[in-house]
């Protein structure tokens, strides 16, 4: 029987267009083994298109509008990179109002790759230690945070993460940590 330490817990994936596609499904897949329920939340309403690596990938159904979403709902949050994804994530306020709201109520994040980009404008890095893809380490370092070249970095109930490679580790920090967090009461 396979490891249910989620069990009854709600997990936010919030994606736009032009994630990185096995940053959503292989910890998607990882929540959902370990018991969790996840939501894919976007601002797209039907469905949202992944990348793979150098082309278009495939889409993935939105269980829910970003509009109809509600972070005291969740109990914690996944945020996949890729390049497109939060590029497009950090123009609307709606998105960062979200991942603020897991910033300010202390919830669990979980970002990898470029996925830490949009903590950035939700102000959820200052001060904090973390990894991402390197390239956007500079504005990460830029908006206060301890940039470091690893595997998977843990601060507090932030798991940060560079690249898919990375994916085994970052699954199960994310677990570990998601795990530690008592489930929300509100549904």
């Amino acid at each position: 029987m396979a490891n249910r330490q989620l069990e009854g817990k709600k997990i936010a994936i919030l994606v736009a267009d032009g994630f990185e596609q096995s940053e959503l499904t292989e910890p998607k897949k990882a929540l959902e083994e370990a018991g969790a329920q996840t939501h894919i939340v976007s601002p797209n309403s039907d469905t949202v298109k992944g990348w793979q690596m150098t082309d278009w990938g495939d889409e993935f159904p939105v269980d829910l509008q970003i509009d109809k979403a509600n972070p005291q709902n969740y109990d914690a949050l996944l945020l996949p990179g890729g390049v497109y994804n939060p590029d497009k994530l950090r123009r609307s306020q709606k998105n960062i109002e979200f991942i603020r709201a897991f910033v300010n109520a202390n919830k669990p994040i979980a970002a990898i790759c470029h996925g830490p980009w949009t903590l950035i404008d939700a102000e959820g890095v200052k001060g904090r230690k973390m990894t991402s893809f390197m390239s956007i380490q500079t504005d990460l370092k830029n908006a206060g945070a301890n940039w470091v070249d690893e595997e998977v970095v843990v601060d507090g109930n932030l798991v940060t993460s560079r690249k898919p490679d990375d994916i085994p580790a970052f699954n199960r920090k994310m677990i570990e940590v998601f795990a530690e967090q008592g489930a929300v009461t509100a549904r």
